[in-house]
C-alpha cells in the first residue's frame, strides 16, 4: 500500500491509501524520497481556477469547448517534480538502489513500466532533494532557452545558450521557473540578466543567485531602456523570459522588449488579460511573444532536442548551480504527511513558500 495526495474539492487536500499494482515483469517500484510543490499549478486545483476544471480540452483540435470538464474532483496525484528510490526491479533498465527523477504526482511509493513511464537515473553525486527538477521542471526552463535560440537561428540553433550567450536579458518574475529560468541563462552566457519582480524577498534569492534585479515599483522598463541602448531608437532587452502568470507581468514584459525583440512566455495564466495593451508596445515596437510549453520543442529542432536532453541539461546546471539553488531556492522542506496542511495553507495565503519539497522516509515504506 501507499498515500497519494487527494484534492477532493476546492479547498479541501487529504491523503488517501492506494493499492499498489504487482510488480509486472519488466518494471520497477520506487519508494518517493522527495516530491517538490508546484504551486503555480497545483494550487489552481486547490483554488479551483484550472481550465482543466471547467472545459474540456480537444486535444486534437487544440481547443477548450463547452462540455464535461476534462478533470473533475476528487483530484488524484497532482505534481510532477518527484525522486524515488528504486526498491525493486524486474527490469535490466534500472538497477535497484538508484535514485530516479520521474513526474508521477504526490504518492509514497510507484510502480512504474520503463515503456510507458518516463525516468532519468540520476548521478550520484547529485544532491537527491535537488533531483526533484530533473524530470520536468528543469526541462520546461531549459525549452524556454531552447525557444529563445530557435528564434535567433531557426534550425541551425546547436548549443541550449544560444538565444542568450552575449545578450542582453529580462526574467520577469522570481519564482521558482523564473529564478531557474535566470540561471540557465548566466549558465548560457548571457551578458547581462536582470530579473524583475514585485517581492523584495523573491529579489534577495536573485541577488543571492548571482542576478541583477529590477523592482517593480519604479518603471524597470525607462531604467534599463536607459542603461541599455542598441542603436538610435533600439533600447532594451534582447530577449525577456516571462515567467509570472499574471497580465500586468505579461504588459511589464513587452515594455521592457527591445524594437523587434522576442518575449518567451513561460507563465501559465488562470484570469483575463486585460492590462495586456496590444495597441502600445507590441503593436508599435514590431514584437513577437513565443510560448513555450514543455509539450512541444521548437519546430525543426525535435530531431536533436527531447525531453531526454532537456533533463541532462538540467543536470549539467544543478552541478554547477545545485549548491546555491539548495541554499535559496528550497525554502520549505515538510513530511509527506503535513502536505496537505501545506497546499491548503499556500491555497489561502496563510503561508508563503518558493519551493516546498515534501520528504518521505523510505523506511515508511515497510521495507
Amino acid at each position: 500500500m501507499g498515500e497519494v495526495l487527494t484534492i477532493e474539492a476546492p479547498g479541501k487536500v487529504s491523503l488517501v491509501e492506494e493499492k499498489l499494482p504487482e510488480l509486472p515483469e519488466g518494471g520497477f517500484r520506487v519508494a518517493t524520497t522527495h516530491s517538490g510543490v508546484s504551486a503555480g499549478t497545483e494550487l489552481t486545483y486547490v483554488k479551483g481556477d484550472n481550465p482543466y476544471l471547467n472545459a474540456t480540452f480537444d486535444r486534437e483540435l487544440g481547443l477548450f469547448v463547452p462540455g464535461t470538464p476534462s478533470i473533475e474532483y476528487p483530484v488524484r496525484g497532482i505534481g510532477y517534480m518527484q525522486v524515488g528510490l528504486v526498491v525493486e526491479t524486474r527490469t535490466a533498465a534500472v538497477r535497484e538502489g538508484a535514485r530516479v527523477a520521474m513526474a508521477y504526482g504526490h504518492r509514497t511509493a510507484y510502480v512504474a513500466d520503463p515503456l510507458a513511464d518516463r525516468f532519468v537515473e540520476l548521478p550520484d553525486d547529485l544532491d537527491p532533494l535537488l533531483g526533484i527538477y530533473v524530470a520536468h521542471m528543469g526541462p520546461i526552463c531549459a525549452n524556454g532557452l531552447l525557444h529563445a535560440a530557435h528564434d535567433l537561428y531557426g534550425p541551425a540553433a546547436r548549443q541550449l545558450g544560444d538565444g542568450v550567450r552575449g545578450r542582453r536579458v529580462v526574467v520577469v518574475g522570481a519564482g521558482v521557473v523564473g529564478l531557474l529560468v535566470a540561471c540557465f541563462a548566466m549558465h548560457g552566457g548571457a551578458a547581462e540578466v536582470v530579473v524583475v519582480d514585485e517581492t523584495p524577498a523573491r529579489l534577495e534569492v536573485a541577488t543571492a543567485l548571482g542576478a541583477d534585479v529590477l523592482a517593480t515599483d519604479d518603471d524597470p522598463a525607462v531604467t534599463l531602456k536607459r542603461r541599455w541602448r542598441h542603436a538610435p531608437q533600439d533600447r532594451g532587452a534582447d530577449v525577456v523570459f516571462q515567467c509570472r502568470g499574471r497580465a500586468r507581468a505579461l504588459a511589464l514584459g513587452l515594455r521592457l522588449l527591445r524594437p523587434q525583440g522576442t518575449l518567451v512566455d513561460l507563465a501559465f495564466y488562470t484570469e483575463g488579460a486585460d492590462e495586456v495593451r496590444l495597441g502600445e508596445e507590441f503593436h508599435h515596437n514590431g514584437l513577437s511573444v513565443r510560448c513555450a510549453q514543455i509539450g512541444r520543442v521548437p519546430r525543426g529542432l525535435a530531431h536533436a532536442w527531447d525531453r531526454e536532453r532537456l533533463s541532462y541539461e538540467t543536470i549539467g546546471l544543478l552541478s554547477e548551480w545545485g549548491p546555491l539553488l539548495r541554499r535559496h531556492l528550497v525554502t520549505d522542506v515538510v513530511g509527506f504527511r503535513d502536505a496537505p496542511q501545506l497546499l491548503g495553507d499556500l491555497a489561502a495565503r496563510r503561508r508563503q513558500s518558493l519551493q516546498a519539497v515534501l520528504r518521505h522516509e523510505v523506511e515508511e515504506e515497510g521495507r
